[in-house]
């Protein structure tokens, strides 16, 4: 056995730098997300509170929808919107689903904890305006965002944790506490303490819930070990889990497979909830 520790926090953490062409994100994804934006069937910018950012993008199917699938974008809670992930919609809205994308408030205008109250009244009203199952899905600090949503203190109302179903955290962030040994934890206004408080790998999870995460295997070790981390911890209260390591994908195109409407990973959360519709 090879005992080490991380001395370098920023580089643990440091995907662009340690990608072959990961200067390229995120403007690559603005081409294929206006594209997308242009001819699918769509409600844009809904507003679900009162600030500039607090809109979210409806993505439809033909027909009635099977359900919600919501995708909740990264950035380190610091950058970027909506506008760069349409096209992810596509896999899901494909399967009859409709997707919700929303933006939310960045730090440092903003703490983590104020972010997450944000998507959970984005998810809360796009419910709203969808029946059925609602499946989350978000990458990296957006996969820390939707599982936070699946935490027993969850900013979820009563009705819709009723109907949730299925977390999926893409290359997810799932204890914060190491982001306290970086140079974002002025922005982030973290210390230990409030990092603790706003993770979920220490927290317990919603009862009936499955939970999801999903890493490229060519990332940084800490995104493979977050997602690993928070999958066993829950497992072990009683959560049903899976940990999935998909070979050859880096941070930044791990989430290409939601647009594959019959890929794995739409078809490891989707398919239980449209199995359970099929049944009814």
């Amino acid at each position: 056995m090879v005992a080490f520790a991380v001395t370098d926090w920023d580089d643990a953490y440091e995907n662009g730098k340690n990608i072959p062409g990961g200067a390229d994100y995120p403007a690559a994804w603005e081409a294929p997300s206006a594209a997308f934006r242009a001819t699918c069937k769509s409600r844009l910018d809904i507003a679900y509170g009162e600030g500039e950012r607090h809109r979210y993008d409806l993505f439809l199917p033909e027909g009635d929808p099977v359900g919600l699938f919501v995708f909740v974008h990264g950035g380190y809670w610091m950058a970027l919107d909506k506008s760069y992930w349409s096209h992810l919609a596509a896999g899901a809205v494909t399967r009859g689903w409709a997707v919700a994308m929303p933006s939310y408030d960045l730090c440092p205008d903003v703490t983590i904890a104020e972010i997450t109250a944000q998507v959970g009244a984005a998810i809360t009203h796009a419910a709203g305006e969808v029946a059925g199952p609602v499946v989350l899905s978000g990458h990296s600090a957006g996969g820390h965002l939707v599982t936070a949503m699946m935490c027993q203190d969850t900013p979820l109302s009563a009705a819709v944790q009723a109907r949730l179903v299925h977390v999926l955290s893409i290359s997810g962030l799932h204890d914060l506490r190491p982001m306290t040994q970086m140079w974002r934890r002025e922005a982030l206004q973290l210390d230990m303490e409030v990092a603790a408080a706003q993770s979920p790998a220490l927290k317990r999870p919603l009862n009936g819930v499955a939970l999801t995460t999903w890493v490229g295997g060519g990332e940084r070790q800490e995104f493979l070990r977050q997602s690993a981390l928070l999958s066993n911890i829950w497992h072990g209260l009683g959560c049903l889990t899976q940990d999935v390591v998909a070979p050859d994908r880096h941070h930044f195109n791990v989430i290409d497979s939601l647009m594959e409407a019959d890929g794995p990973m739409l078809s490891a959360v989707l398919g239980p909830a449209e199995a359970q519709m099929t049944r009814k």
